[in-house]
């Protein structure tokens, strides 16, 4: 999978490399119970078993609380099959669940999260345009979330479609791993790889479906074209 190569070995505009520590297969599941028509519990039981290992859990509406009795449902499940589980939220929430790491919006301190969380947690940072993904240090942020890709019915009203030129325009200034998401399918994920996205974000199409195992299996099978 070239997508996967991406993420052990990256190579800074200064020329020095570190080794990346994001999840293999670089597939990131993202939870929205508003959108699904199963059990969370259900989806993220069958994404892991059709070979998902990264889920963030994205339920923003929730108090800290209910996130993290959600959490601590999920957690256990993904683990049994090896899977990290992040949380997209505040550091407050992400020391509460004891998650893998936290995913934060642009504006948030990636430098303190590092701090609060450790070196082994993964942090994350969504980026909407080139210059926000320029500044960001590989020595602090794993990886950036770029979109929306493609037109999307789950986050409407974020921007327009940036489409396989723009994920390329943020990757050729990006010093991390960049992951595409927004509207991405199985036709679409190989596109946005040639661009060089590092990996792909799914949130809607799979919390949507009847079959999430199924969609899972179509998207890994997508990448390793």
């Amino acid at each position: 999978m070239v997508a996967a190569r991406a993420f052990r070995d990256l190579k800074s505009k200064n020329g020095t490399s570190r080794h990346v520590r994001l999840p293999a297969p670089p597939l990131l599941l993202v939870t929205d119970r508003l959108q699904a028509r199963l059990p969370m519990a259900q989806i993220i039981s069958e994404a892991c078993a059709a070979g998902c290992r990264w889920i963030s859990v994205r339920e923003k509406d929730l108090s800290e609380p209910e996130q993290t009795e959600l959490f601590a449902t999920l957690h256990p499940i993904a683990r049994q099959w090896g899977a990290r589980v992040t949380i997209h939220g505040t550091l407050r929430s992400a020391q509460a669940t004891k998650a893998d790491g936290v995913h934060l919006v642009a504006e948030r301190d990636p430098g303190l999260a590092r701090t609060l969380l450790g070196s082994e947690a993964l942090i994350g940072v969504s980026v909407h345009q080139a210059a926000e993904a320029a500044t960001l240090a590989p020595d602090v942020v794993d990886y950036v979330i770029a979109g929306p890709a493609y037109e999307t019915a789950s986050k409407p009203g974020y921007g327009p479609a940036l489409g396989a030129t723009g994920i390329a325009t943020i990757v050729a200034v990006s010093d991390v791993p960049v992951i595409a998401i927004g509207g991405i399918t199985p036709d679409t994920a190989p596109q946005l790889l040639s661009a060089g996205a590092a990996g792909i974000a799914v949130m809607g199409a799979v919390m949507r479906s009847d079959e999430p195992g199924r969609e899972i299996e179509r998207l890994l099978a997508a990448m390793s074209r």
